[in-house]
């Protein structure tokens, strides 16, 4: 796939880039590279092998998940300037 001057002004318009008439010419090279980059990648046979979620085989450690302070809910409730209903009231913001 190779792209035109106009396609790139079209594709710089429709990203809300200003590419200049002297850019134009730069920017569809560049543009015709990656393409053909992609078209590259897209021509390797994928089938058989398994889709990785990260380039190095990592594994996370994890810790069991158990609650380790009690409930304070009580004693944040005591210092709130108003609650109601276990809730915490704050002014209205919106009218």
């Amino acid at each position: 796939m190779s792209l035109s001057p106009d396609d790139v002004r079209r594709i710089a318009r429709l990203a809300r880039i200003e590419v200049s008439d002297a850019e134009v010419e730069r920017t569809r090279l560049q543009l015709n590279d990656i393409l053909g980059f992609v078209e590259q990648l897209q021509s390797i046979d994928t089938k058989g092998i398994e889709p990785m979620s990260h380039a190095v085989d990592v594994v996370q450690r994890l810790r069991e998940d158990r609650v380790t302070e009690s409930d304070r809910h009580a004693d944040f409730q005591a210092i709130a300037p108003e609650t109601e209903d276990s809730l915490y009231l704050v002014p209205k913001v919106i009218e």
